[in-house]
């Protein structure tokens, strides 16, 4: 009987998945018709295929496989956002990208967390909690735009570069204010030395983790497993988080550090072969896209629209203040700064639009929903709207804010032209 009910889960859990991924093909191709974000069609189809509408798909049935997505998804596009860091482009925007990734994400964290505390009748930890899961932007979607719109490179890698490292701050802020609700404690103290360990040794562990893998798949002189470079590259994604999380580091952090590692082999004397390197490409560009349908079309199915109906202009509001409060202050206080870069008026304006919310709050408020935090209604009516909003508005802008601002590659051709 029970071996019956486990064949019966086992099967039904197949079902959703072909569901899920099956609506994530047709939002693809319809995103590609619509000219709109295709997470933002994946948002939309999870609510219309879950419980509030169709029920064709109920996750909250199967706990355990809801976090294995959300947590190894989270950890994977972070690990794809490590790989589209340019360390030699970076080094010229390094203080900005810095202050932009660290102080930025905490700035945009207080200022979302006063206005939620003035929206909401909820404890200053929880507001603080949800201003660190959506202080972090989006490579995952990020990039995809950028492949279009052809921005400045400078201008270009510093976004794709901020929204990586701001990913892993805001997955370990996130991290670290969960674990003061969870344990009821706070020590300024305390929690700061936790939050180093988190980075220290999520950096360590990375780098480690990285170069011993990569050496494994090089075209030679150590490349026992050369052939194998697809499935170190997602081995290498499980053992850093695992490594990390075990000694008291960010998996988030370490998965990232391995993708910076796996993106500038070179740097590191390290070389696939081109039969090597295409297949890794191949197989990483697939399985991230299977990550990001996932993680959307889950976070969309589990929506209480009646939740998020009640708090609409609250979350609105919140949603408002991060895009034209909190995303200034941080561009401001982050460039001004570094004056090595001479950062023109022009591109700060542009760093101030881009701030698209993407996959990692996603999946922070999928794991905090699932565990049913105090609040997690408002949590999730908020990340939701952050999500839309932003990508809606800003991600379809993307290319006239930058035209208008004159920071399209073209342009710059046609002056010297002229």
């Amino acid at each position: 009987m029970e071996s019956s009910i486990q064949t019966i889960a086992s099967n039904a859990l197949l079902i959703i998945f072909a569901i899920v991924a099956m609506t994530g093909i047709v939002c693809s191709k319809l995103s590609e018709m619509l000219k709109v974000p295709d997470v933002v069609l994946f948002l939309l189809a999870g609510i219309l295929i879950g419980p509030s509408f169709l029920n064709f798909i109920d996750i909250s049935q199967y706990q355990v496989e809801n976090q294995l997505i959300l947590t190894f998804g989270s950890a994977f596009i972070l690990y794809l956002g490590g790989k589209e860091i340019s360390l030699k482009v970076l080094k010229n925007v390094r203080i900005t990208v810095f202050l932009l990734s660290s102080l930025g994400v905490v700035i945009s964290a207080v200022v979302v967390a006063k206005v939620v505390g003035l929206s909401f009748q909820v404890s200053a930890m929880t507001a603080l909690l949800i201003g660190a899961i959506i202080a972090s932007t989006d490579p995952a979607t990020l990039v995809p735009i950028f492949n279009q719109v052809k921005i400045k490179d400078r201008v270009k890698q510093t976004v794709i570069s901020e929204s990586a490292f701001n990913d892993a701050t805001g997955a370990i802020l996130t991290s670290a204010v969960l674990s003061i609700i969870l344990s009821g404690k706070f020590s300024l103290s305390e929690n700061i030395y936790e939050l180093a360990i988190m980075v220290i040794v999520g950096v360590v562990v990375g780098i480690v983790t990285g170069i011993v893998l990569l050496k494994l798949v090089n075209d030679q002189p150590y490349g026992v497993f050369k052939d194998f470079a697809p499935i170190i590259s997602i081995l290498s994604v499980v053992i850093a988080y695992e490594v990390a999380t075990k000694f008291g580091g960010s998996g988030y952090m370490a998965c990232f550090i391995v993708g910076i590692i796996t993106g500038n082999k070179k740097n590191f004397k390290i070389w696939l072969s081109q039969r090597s390197y295409d297949a890794d490409c191949y197989v990483a560009e697939t399985l991230g896209t299977i990550c990001r349908m996932a993680i959307f079309v889950i976070l969309g199915s589990q929506v209480d629209l009646v939740m998020l109906g009640k708090y609409f202009v609250p979350a609105l509001v919140v949603v408002l203040s991060l895009m034209f409060i909190a995303r200034p202050l941080c561009v401001l206080a982050c460039t001004l700064v570094d004056r090595n870069a001479k950062w023109s008026k022009k591109e700060i304006l542009f760093m101030m639009w881009v701030r698209e919310t993407g996959v990692i709050p996603a999946a922070l408020c999928g794991i905090i929903a699932a565990m049913k935090i105090p609040g997690y209604e408002i949590i999730s009516s908020i990340v939701f709207m952050a999500i839309l909003i932003t990508l809606i508005i800003q991600g379809s802008t993307t290319k006239l804010v930058a035209k208008t601002l004159g920071l399209l590659e073209e342009d710059e051709g046609q002056k010297i032209t002229n």
